[in-house]
């Protein structure tokens, strides 16, 4: 199938480009960006434009920020084209609804994409704690945002989500082995005192059962990056690390036999040619509404400006 890619930045070009290129269901057929492109892709600075020249292309990925994204999805589904989003789905919980609809209107398929949902190990950790009764949970996700997202301004505004950015990575990881749901019940949000969005947020949440479920995310980190999430059950203990690359149990360590961070868009791609062939969508919101709610009961704390 066609497929054209908006949005040509960083995440586009380390990602979904290679992803696309390596896939057996994909042509990249057009790209749509104000300032990148791929060599020997036909390229677009208009959106429309694109739409109206290429009606053969059936399928729109879109990396932009979340901001500008729910006009270009909008447009993409009222031109009756299948569209797979770039994770947040969205600026806020109503325009994801609002596309949810759209795409139901029209027929086609809509996938919110979670990246870190497709690491090789969460799967297995999944199955592992499907008959587990947890009793504690703590989620450390620390990362140096200057390594990640250098110069990138969008990121730090209202609907840039901040730290968050990287630490819905980690809540759709949650949200997708936990056997129960959980609601978040408080948070600190710490905010530069020269930014709008936070650099570091602390959260704890309900669970069903009375386990204790906290996260950590910190955008501040030197070195060695982590991302981590332990739990403690009444068989033991599993973690998940790098992301959910590598899996520990009871201090066995398990290793994926294929591609481990590097093979989680390739399954996205895998996945969207999946859900177009059966006329499915896929729009799982549960990462969305935990960081939504930490925006509404989070406490918000001034700390350090920062600078790139």
């Amino acid at each position: 199938m066609d497929i054209a890619l908006v949005g040509i930045g960083k995440i586009a070009v380390d990602q979904h480009v290679p992803a696309i290129n390596a896939s057996p269901d994909w042509t990249l057929a057009a790209t749509v960006s104000r300032q990148g492109s791929v060599d020997g892709v036909d390229s677009y600075t208009d959106f429309a434009q694109m739409l109206a020249e290429r009606p053969e292309i059936r399928v729109v990925s879109l990396c932009l920020p979340p901001v500008p994204r729910f006009g270009y999805a909008a447009a993409a589904l009222a031109a009756g084209r299948h569209v797979m989003l770039e994770k947040p789905p969205g600026a806020s919980l109503s325009e994801c609804h609002r596309l949810i609809e759209l795409a139901r209107a029209q027929g086609v398929t809509l996938y919110a994409t979670w990246h870190s949902r497709e690491a090789a190990m969460v799967a297995p950790a999944k199955a592992w704690l499907t008959d587990k009764t947890m009793t504690r949970m703590t989620v450390t996700w620390k990362e140096d945002v200057r390594r990640w997202h250098p110069g990138q301004d969008w990121i730090w505004e209202p609907g840039g989500l901040g730290v968050f950015d990287p630490g819905i990575n980690a809540l759709s990881i949650v949200t997708e082995i936990l056997p129960d749901p959980i609601h978040l019940t408080a948070a600190t949000l710490e905010v530069p005192e020269n930014k709008q969005g936070p650099i570091a947020a602390s959260l704890r949440f309900a669970h069903p059962k009375g386990a204790d479920v906290s996260a950590v995310f910190d955008w501040r980190q030197d070195g060695d990056q982590t991302w981590t999430i332990e739990v403690e059950t009444d068989a033991g203990t599993l973690a998940l690390h790098d992301g959910g690359a590598r899996m520990v149990i009871n201090g066995q360590e398990h290793r994926a036999e294929g591609p481990t961070l590097e093979g989680e868009y390739p399954r996205l791609y895998a996945n969207m040619a999946g859900l177009v062939a059966t006329g499915d969508s896929d729009v799982d919101l549960a990462p969305m509404r935990h960081v939504a709610d930490a925006f509404l009961l989070g406490r918000r704390e001034t700390v350090a400006p920062f600078h790139d």
